[in-house]
């Protein structure tokens, strides 16, 4: 005799139906009872389990979710914005007129993928996780304050140790006497329709005034954070732990207790020598022919000679150099070589062998140091200046014009050039310690190419050039004259209406 299925246990109600629930013992007869569904056209139905089940999804007719899709969209939203913002703040697009920051420092190019990536990657990330999270409510219909489900107290088990499978209502080919007959046949227990939840939906008045509270408490920290950024205050600022605010750090032209001598910038430890830095002789290093110096002031030599942070020195030499500046030192405290004096036998030629690539280091070095300063056409006009004459500064120096004719080779030699950037002057600080002396030379020889740009005739531009540039100065004489014709006919018309 065979053994006949239970009879299916139901619940009769006149509430509204969510659907038919059904129990099941085992995962392998949750998977058979879930293909059947499937199979008989369902195409809303789903199971609950209290441990994930491999192939269940397929076992339903589940379709893959379309939530990646939605992260990808919204991460290449985040890196297109990121991209398109740097762009722009940076100067390159009309996008955000009136905010954005052409500035060129330290000879970053306006468009840099690489610098351009923390922010990229940080907002790729973000809008991600904001996709993820946001359609993964979406999609599941969330938030939801109430679940018919949670109608049936034997549905806790399905964190438990029971597996239930569930048709939905909104299922096309769904019925409820049907469903339940299905359900019975495919081995199912405890068959039961879901009810409409007819708890109260009011939300606790405790609760809200739970939450008001939070809200109010949380706005506290943000208001007080906006007091602090509108008004002034006397007292410091309220440090958990001690930070950089509180180091007694310098800026390059202060003065300071710290150090003997009272300067803030340290100069560079004499007698070191830098890797690879041993190629150059001492001419090469100071700008200056030291065998005509050693002639003329010999102390002075010997000093330049001890100064040399890179220059290998033999060991006689170096004690007596030593010996000489320490002598000297107690006469002069400054540093002879930032303080050329007329005698002074300057490099009147360039040691470094000129070439398409030499000046090509030195336009990208004079961008880096000197642009912020000189300005990209040297003539002085750089963004501190600018940033300097804006605020009224009363102890700024301004920048020299590299174009002044005191300033040209004949007047300025390069070796005097060379020291100027080597030891500083004014304002300017010495870039010895970060520019080599290889790439201070192909400074000089790029300045001595931008005056001779400002000077050059036509006849000294090249003849694959030289029509181009014919043509434009004609249109820009053409817009010079239709500029002053009109200029002149304005005047004409305002003398007669007088």
């Amino acid at each position: 005799m065979t053994e006949s299925q239970p009879k299916p246990q139901t619940v009769a109600d006149d509430k509204k139906v969510h659907g038919v629930v059904a129990e099941f013992t085992d995962v392998d007869s949750l998977l058979a009872a879930c293909r059947r569904v499937r199979d008989a056209g369902y195409t809303k139905a789903d199971a609950f389990t209290p441990f994930p089940v491999h192939g269940i999804d397929t076992a339903l007719g589940i379709k893959p979710t379309v939530l990646p899709w939605i992260a990808l969209a919204a991460g290449l939203t985040g890196t297109t914005i990121a991209l398109l913002m740097q762009i722009s703040l940076n100067g390159q697009t009309d996008l955000f007129e009136g905010i954005q920051y052409p500035y060129i420092i330290s000879g970053k190019p306006f468009i840099s993928l690489p610098a351009f990536i923390p922010v990229t990657f940080e907002l790729t990330i973000l809008l991600a996780s904001f996709g993820t999270f946001f359609g993964m409510w979406a999609l599941n219909g969330l938030p939801r304050f109430s679940n018919p489900m949670f109608t049936s107290p034997r549905f806790d088990r399905a964190t438990d140790d029971t597996f239930f499978l569930f048709l939905d209502a909104k299922d096309s080919r769904f019925d409820e006497a049907g469903a339940k007959a299905l359900l019975g046949e495919l081995g199912g227990e405890f068959i039961e329709p879901v009810l409409e939840d007819d708890s109260s939906k009011v939300i606790p008045k405790g609760l809200l005034i739970a939450l008001a509270t939070v809200i109010f408490l949380s706005a506290i920290p943000a208001l007080s954070v906006l007091r602090m950024r509108v008004t002034k205050s006397g007292s410091p600022r309220f440090h958990i732990f001690p930070d950089m605010d509180f180091s007694p750090s310098k800026d390059a032209q202060q003065t300071t207790t710290l150090f003997a001598d009272g300067r803030a910038m340290r100069p560079d430890v004499p007698g070191t020598v830098r890797r690879g830095e041993m190629d150059w002789d001492l001419n090469f290093k100071t700008g200056i022919d030291m065998d005509e110096l050693a002639s003329i002031d010999a102390p002075r030599a010997a000093q330049l000679v001890a100064m040399q942070s890179d220059v290998a020195v033999d060991d006689e030499d170096e004690v007596a150099a030593d010996e000489t500046a320490e002598e000297d030192a107690a006469e002069t405290p400054e540093p002879v070589a930032a303080e050329a004096t007329d005698n002074t036998p300057w490099l009147t030629e360039n040691p470094l062998e000129l070439s398409e690539a030499a000046l090509a280091r030195g336009q990208q070095q004079f961008n880096i140091y000197c642009s912020v300063c000189h300005g990209m056409n040297g003539r002085g006009n750089g963004l501190v200046n600018r940033r300097a004459q804006k605020i009224l500064a009363t102890t700024w120096t301004p920048p020299s014009n590299m174009h002044d004719p005191t300033l040209y080779a004949d007047v300025y030699p390069d070796g005097k050039l060379f020291s100027t950037i080597t030891n500083g002057v004014r304002k300017m600080p010495g870039y010895a310690s970060q520019i080599k002396a290889k790439d201070r030379w192909a400074i000089v020889a790029y300045v001595r190419a931008l005056q001779t740009s400002q000077n050059a005739t036509l006849e000294e531009v090249p003849d694959s050039q030289r029509s181009k540039i014919e043509k434009e100065q004609a249109e820009v004489q053409a817009k010079l004259k239709a500029a002053a014709e009109a200029e002149a006919a304005k005047a004409a018309e305002a003398a007669e209406a007088e």
